[in-house]
């Protein structure tokens, strides 16, 4: 990628870039190593992950919703926000004033939480197409946390709120009109925030698993239960729902909690921790001043997954999330 293309919002203080020996410019990018690196590979294509087209997104949206899903599972695993390497796949009339936006706000958010764009490329293709390596860093990988830590009697949490996803992409497709309550979920939707810090704090905290919620709570929720041979019961009445949700779940004829439970791209995190290390996660957390969490369960032994409880949930027959743009 051409050093100009990121040149807008590539930015980083000292700290990120001296890790960079070379970057941009050079035929390929040269970084100082920590003894762990984390590597996480995501993309998004035209059609299937979002539209362009007004009332849907922007360029702009469309690379700070890229980078986000790939700092999403760095902040999943607990590591250090590293460096970004950003692939362009350009389709036809995609001008070149829209791709600087896209990639500037891609480095922007980037920037946000400690990391740096250090390469990538650009190349023609039929449909936009956005893919993002996110490295992250940490200094053992006993610093880490993974799926598969859930124990029996772990108190199962989640950062900030949920729904504001599934609910924007019902307002976007016409199931639901915009109101005055539930903009705060498109806006929200349209620029989430990957939980980086959040994700250190609650590493350094003990948690035992974790995963961010990018297919939805309850298919995220299951993929921790099964990674460690648990069942996670979720109380759908204790789900921090995002504000505007409500609006959306009723013009759709649903309780709140099903899109919380259920809506994709949130990026918020769901973690396992010993009921012991309660206040120490929840002091954790409020020590960075961004959100708070929510208990909205806990594991059990049973069938390896996650199983629904409360408000009429059990066999509600809640699915993740899938992308169907």
């Amino acid at each position: 990628m051409a050093g100009d293309a990121a040149a807008g919002g590539a930015g980083g203080g000292d700290a990120r870039r001296s890790r960079i020996v070379r970057g941009m410019g050079d035929d390929a990018a040269v970084v100082r190593a920590e003894p762990v690196c984390v590597t996480s590979v995501d993309a998004m294509v035209e059609g299937v992950h979002f539209r362009l087209q007004e009332g849907w997104a922007s360029a702009a949206e469309v690379g700070h919703r890229a980078m986000a899903g790939a700092l999403s599972d760095i902040a999943a695993m607990g590591a250090q926000a590293g460096e970004a390497y950003l692939v362009l796949g350009l389709s036809a009339g995609f001008e070149e004033e829209r791709a600087l936006e896209l990639v500037r706000s891609a480095a922007a958010l980037a920037a946000s939480v400690g990391a740096s764009v250090a390469g990538g490329d650009v190349v023609g293709a039929p449909v936009l197409l956005v893919s993002v390596t996110a490295v992250g860093w940490a200094g053992s990988p006993d610093e880490l946390v993974g799926r598969d830590g859930a124990r029996v009697g772990d108190l199962v949490g989640v950062t900030g709120t949920l729904g504001s996803a599934a609910a924007a992409l019902a307002l976007m497709s016409g199931e639901a009109k915009l109101g005055p309550r539930s903009e705060p979920a498109l806006a929200r939707a349209r620029r989430p925030l990957p939980r980086v810090a959040e994700g250190r704090a609650l590493a350094r905290a003990g948690v035992h698993a974790m995963i961010d919620v990018s297919d939805g709570l309850v298919a995220d929720a299951a993929h921790l239960g099964r990674a460690g041979g648990a069942q996670l019961r979720i109380d759908v009445e204790a789900l921090p729902v995002h504000a505007g949700v409500a609006e959306v779940a009723a013009q759709l004829g649903q309780p709140a909690w099903r899109l919380a439970a259920s809506g994709g791209e949130d990026y918020e995190l769901c973690f396992c921790a010993s009921p012991e290390d309660r206040e120490l996660v929840e002091r954790a957390l409020a020590a960075l001043g961004t959100v708070g969490v929510s208990w909205v369960g806990e594991v059990r032994a049973g069938a390896p997954g996650a199983r629904l409880s409360g408000e009429g949930s059990e066999d509600a027959g809640v699915e993740g999330f899938e992308h169907r743009w």
